[in-house]
């Protein structure tokens, strides 16, 4: 896959970093862990579901099995004005949502294989501490040197398993250690381009 194929997103227009990492499905496993740390959430309880029109953002499930979606258009500015005025709903003159124009919203699930990053921030999050901060920049740092044209599209879940499986995790860290990790995450990728 070229970089002119990865950034090609049919429905959200995002920075090059963001949108690779929707080409990687990366995207959605930091969304997990978010999901995870935002509502306390076991990962066992936190699905990735594909839906191609990017209509609906999420859905939970309650306990009566009943499901509640958000639905909006593809469009950043939501989120980000409900994130910036919350609990207050803000009126806006924006495109509403028309589920006629819609016509049908379709499913999927991910294919593992395939999006290999998945599994990597689900693995990451699982263990918590400061494996998250690693996973994280491990992404960043491979994302930035395919972006630079000096690894393939394949190689970035590669590189960022091989950052986690060398990170020595500490399960409980204090904020010097998250920085650390970070930093060592970010080195030990560049060491990787050296050897690779």
């Amino acid at each position: 896959m070229t970089i002119a194929d990865a950034l090609k997103h049919p429905n959200w227009t995002m920075g090059k970093k963001i949108t690779i990492d929707s080409a990687t499905l990366m995207n959605k496993g930091l969304e997990v862990i978010e999901a995870h740390y935002l509502f306390g959430l076991d990962y066992d309880h936190i699905e990735i579901v594909i839906h191609p029109q990017s209509i609906i953002h999420s859905l939970i499930e309650l306990k009566d099995t009943s499901v509640l979606a958000q639905l909006g258009l593809p469009d950043m500015r939501l989120p980000l004005l409900y994130a910036l005025s919350y609990p207050d709903r803000v009126p806006t003159n924006w495109e509403r949502l028309d589920l006629v124009k819609c016509a049908s919203l379709t499913f999927r699930a991910p294919d593992h294989r395939k999006y290999p990053c998945m599994d990597l921030a689900y693995s990451a999050g699982r263990l918590g501490g400061t494996m998250t901060a690693v996973l994280n920049a491990a992404n960043e740092e491979a994302v930035a040197l395919f972006l630079a044209e000096k690894i393939s599209f394949m190689e970035i879940p590669r590189f960022i398993e091989a950052t986690c499986s060398r990170h020595d995790h500490i399960s409980s860290p204090n904020l010097a250690d998250i920085l650390q990790a970070d930093r060592w995450a970010r080195s030990f990728v560049q060491s990787q381009l050296v050897t690779a």
